[in-house]
């Protein structure tokens, strides 16, 4: 790195573990050391005694962290974090809002590393998660046999809820483990089961958990979902359509999705589940079917998702530009046209039709954009007296299109 480039990264953001200052690089300790301010939690400050700079808390709010920090530019700034800064941690916040080019990260050994190191377990084959600061729901698309997750939590209540997350869904029997203050003199371990869990534990941990599936334990995919996992009333675009929709939509790490008339939520919920961080924006005029996306996005892991009381095209207004757009309910020509100028590059509409009047719109969209038109029918055999029949479903009509740069 030239002289340059060190004069312009003028912040310093440092890993520390429970070992403190012993653990640090020599430069990261050096760094600490004669740095005229240092910004941290209260555990931070108490790993790093006997400096001289200026201590600064984490302010509250959080955001408010960010415009502290920027005050001190010019100065010698180091910012302690745990672990790595950038895994789960807010060195991802700071340079969403100070140019990477302008910070030095050192890293420390992360707890997921000590965490899998102390189960013995390969950390590229376990799932790394975090439910410290989210609700704990979001965990549920992971839940599956023989699945290992480590989890950065909350505080000491997040094994009881995750324990108890588990035992609804038929994962009782899985194994549970606390491991506090890694790496420390004080570091220490609990152990047990979902079901019936009851250890008292400190605030700062790991927990690991490996999944063990009981003979009624809830195995899904994390899209097809079965109809019945979800609560509706009847309106729902169906397992089949569903998957087909989801398919084109693209789901995406991060990426933002309107489901716009979305019943009970079932697309909305689907998207989050495919993609990690995803959002979704669900627009439904009926109270009873907001409380049912609601009721759903909860109990299938996607607690995030955010529901608009209204109809488009006017409920569409100020919303985050969507990565994917999936119009099942109020379609209209204004409708459509507003999703697509809206989408970001690269975009993705997908809109579904069951009755004449909307699929008129679907095949007027079609021949004006092109894009791709199918027909969706299936047949389900059901009982016909002591036999069995088939029993076609409604044809849905699906346009899906495709916003080129």
């Amino acid at each position: 790195m030239t002289d340059g480039e060190h004069q312009k990264r003028w912040l310093h953001i440092v890993g520390i573990g429970e070992d403190g200052m012993a653990g640090l690089s020599p430069e990261a300790g050096g760094l600490v050391e004669n740095a005229e301010v240092i910004v941290g939690g209260d555990r931070h400050h108490d790993l790093a005694p006997n400096v001289k700079a200026e201590r600064i808390a984490w302010p509250s709010p959080f955001d408010a962290m960010i415009e502290t920090i920027r005050g001190f530019r010019g100065r010698r700034v180091v910012v302690l974090v745990t672990g790595d800064p950038l895994w789960y941690s807010v060195g991802a916040r700071i340079t969403r809002s100070i140019p990477a080019d302008e910070i030095t990260f050192h890293p420390q050994l992360s707890a997921f590393q000590w965490a899998a190191c102390r189960m013995g377990w390969s950390l590229a084959d376990v799932e790394t998660l975090t439910v410290h600061g989210r609700a704990a729901e979001q965990i549920l698309p992971w839940f599956a046999p023989g699945v290992r997750m480590l989890l950065l939590t909350k505080d000491a209540t997040s094994p009881a809820t995750v324990a108890t997350l588990l035992a609804e869904r038929g994962y009782g029997a899985s194994r549970l483990t606390v491991l506090a203050a890694l790496g420390g003199p004080n570091e220490k371990r609990f152990d047990g089961i979902a079901e019936g869990w009851a250890r008292d534990v400190p605030d700062f941990h790991v927990l690991a958990v490996e999944c063990v599936a009981g003979p009624d334990a809830e195995i899904l995919p994390r899209t097809g979902l079965p109809d019945d996992a979800f609560v509706h009333d009847g309106k729902i675009t169906k397992r089949t359509a569903r998957a087909l929709a989801l398919a084109k939509l693209v789901p995406v790490r991060g990426g933002v999705l309107w489901d716009v008339g979305c019943g009970c939520g079932s697309i909305a919920v689907e998207w989050m589940r495919a993609g990690w961080e995803a959002k979704a924006y669900g627009i439904e005029p009926k109270p009873a079917r907001r409380d049912m996306a609601r009721a759903n996005a909860l109990k299938l892991g996607a607690p995030k998702l955010e529901l608009v009381d209204g109809t488009a095209p006017a409920a569409l207004d100020g919303l985050p530009a969507p990565d994917a757009v999936f119009v099942g309910g109020g379609i209209s020509h204004e409708t459509i046209e507003t999703c697509m100028a809206t989408l970001k590059p690269h975009g993705r509409l997908v809109a579904h039709a069951v009755t004449l009047q909307s699929e008129t719109v679907l095949l007027a969209a079609f021949d004006k954009h092109g894009g791709e038109l199918q027909r969706i029918s299936t047949e389900t055999a059901e009982p016909v007296g002591p036999f069995h029949g088939w029993r076609p479903s409604m044809t849905v009509t699906q346009w899906a299109w495709v916003k080129r740069p």
